[in-house]
């Protein structure tokens, strides 16, 4: 288990869709500790292969200590609500910058296990939030995409500022 380094905004490996995890075993375990120590020391409450260079379709969110790690392997939303929410995000990839996005409120999605067991199951406001967001990442969609292109561009100045 280690801290690995996280890939920076605007590295084209965060517009990068990831394969499919396929082979289950310790070298996943091993990936899966260190996104969680990565995201702890960052500090996130998702983090994905992506944010640490690893291309690979994997998910850790741990939105409270108290409410325990959650651990997705390829997941992929089956529905979703038309009832929407605007929530403040932000990303490991580019800490200090943030801006409210609009998402559906509730999801039913598909994933698999670290031992790679299928599951479905439902989510809902912030935990749905977090997963749609760290999905998108797996497809390759970073979040400021999901704004205006004013927005997007007025975060990318303040966030270029703040980098000097």
């Amino acid at each position: 288990m280690s801290v690995r380094p996280i890939i920076r905004f605007p590295d084209p490996l965060l517009r990068t869709p990831s394969a499919a995890v396929a082979a289950f075993g310790d070298d996943l375990r091993m990936l899966v500790d260190d996104l969680l120590d990565t995201m702890r020391a960052a500090p996130g409450v998702g983090i994905t292969g992506p944010h640490i260079g690893v291309l690979k379709r994997v998910v850790v969110i741990e939105l409270s200590r108290e409410d325990g790690v959650r651990i997705y392997i390829n997941p992929e939303v089956l529905w979703s609500s038309a009832e929407t929410v605007r929530h403040t995000e932000g990303s490991v990839s580019m800490p200090g910058a943030t801006e409210e996005i609009v998402r559906p409120k509730s999801i039913r999605f598909r994933y698999r296990d670290i031992a790679g067991e299928t599951h479905e199951a439902e989510a809902h406001d912030f935990l749905a939030i977090c997963i749609q967001h760290e999905i998108d990442q797996l497809d390759g969609i970073f979040w400021l995409q999901r704004l205006s292109k004013l927005k997007r561009d007025r975060l990318v100045k303040k966030w270029e500022k703040m980098q000097d």
